[in-house]
């Protein structure tokens, strides 16, 4: 029996929390919940980091349905900060991405 898609997500997501550890030392980082928040579509991770932020929303392959206001959400935040969808496909591109805008 092969891996359901929410755990082949929380594989790809928890490997990325551990680089970011490591690409960012002493970084905090929130992994937000579903339902946790009052609205719905926050992406999942909140990276603190010196005096920068960042917000990734998790996906376990390009193409990953994205749930309403998912969109709107990493859009809003990138104007603010950094935010991005990220895959296993992306996933360099978006970190390169990440230590640019947090001078890393």
């Amino acid at each position: 029996m092969s891996p359901t898609p929410a755990k082949l997500e929380s594989d790809f997501q928890a490997k990325l929390v551990n680089e970011l550890r490591v690409m960012f030392p002493g970084c905090y980082i929130q992994k937000n919940k579903p339902g946790r928040l009052h609205e719905t579509g926050i992406p999942d991770i909140l990276i603190l980091w010196k005096d920068r932020w960042a917000i990734l929303e998790c996906k376990r392959a390009d193409g990953s349905v994205k749930q309403p206001n998912q969109g709107y959400y990493v859009d809003q935040f990138n104007e603010m900060s950094f935010a991005s969808f990220i895959y296993p496909e992306n996933r360099q591109e978006v970190l390169d991405a990440l230590a640019t805008a947090f001078g890393a």
